[in-house]
């Protein structure tokens, strides 16, 4: 993994559960603000997707760290590469989703991870997009958004994604899997699902994503202004 060391540089934090719209309000942020970008959670879905492939059990804490800790990765804007292999597609599977949900539950894992993603700091600033990024991998950052939407509206969200990308989909299947994520996220012993002290909660169920954006921009502006 490629990143420079890391530095004073403001950071602005998105957590929430699956298809809750972190994604798209981190890229907002970063475009609007001219920051970089982090997609935590492409680390859990890399190690997840390299233990399928590789056979390696999930409840086999000691060896997947060792696959966290020696990911061999490329980014090429939206694209992926993972030991020579493009995978942008493959990681959006629900299979892989699945997999890397209970694999970011191990506190080995998390720990073998956590450098690399502090290492994506850098000016003029960082929007980390992921589960724990305001309780535990920035708890010093700037801004601290948290949010979240309906489990229904979540499930159609994904559905519409995957079904735009050609995957297969199925509403009821994708109930169940991000309750059940749900309750993984949130209920597990080392970095749980919740929101940071302080967060800017957004409930992003009746809103589309430029209102979204409007919310954490006006949120997060003064306090960037702050810290110039």
């Amino acid at each position: 993994m490629n990143f420079s060391m890391p530095s004073s540089a403001p950071v602005v934090t998105i957590d929430g559960p699956a298809a809750s719209g972190k994604g798209t309000l981190a890229a907002g942020l970063a475009a609007a603000l001219g920051f970089h970008l982090l997609d935590s959670g492409l680390f859990y879905r890399l190690v997840g997707w390299k233990a399928l492939d590789s056979g390696t059990p999930l409840t086999d804490e000691v060896a997947l760290a060792r696959l966290a800790a020696d990911l061999r990765t490329r980014f090429d804007g939206e694209a992926v590469w993972l030991d020579g292999r493009e995978l942008s597609q493959a990681l959006r599977q629900q299979e892989v989703g699945t997999a890397a949900s209970k694999v970011a539950a191990l506190r080995e894992v998390r720990a073998a991870l956590l450098h690399a993603q502090r290492m994506a700091r850098r000016a003029p600033g960082l929007v980390a997009d992921g589960r724990d990024m305001g309780t535990v991998v920035f708890p010093e950052a700037v801004c601290k958004i948290f949010i979240t939407a309906s489990v229904e509206e979540r499930a159609q969200r994904r559905h519409k994604q995957l079904i735009e990308k050609g995957l297969p989909s199925n509403i009821s299947t994708l109930l169940q899997e991000i309750g059940e994520r749900d309750a993984r996220d949130a209920g597990r012993d080392v970095a749980p699902l919740k929101a940071a002290p302080g967060a800017l909660e957004i409930d992003t169920t009746k809103l589309d994503a430029s209102a979204v954006l409007a919310q954490a921009l006006a949120y997060c502006r003064p306090r960037l202004k702050s810290t110039v």
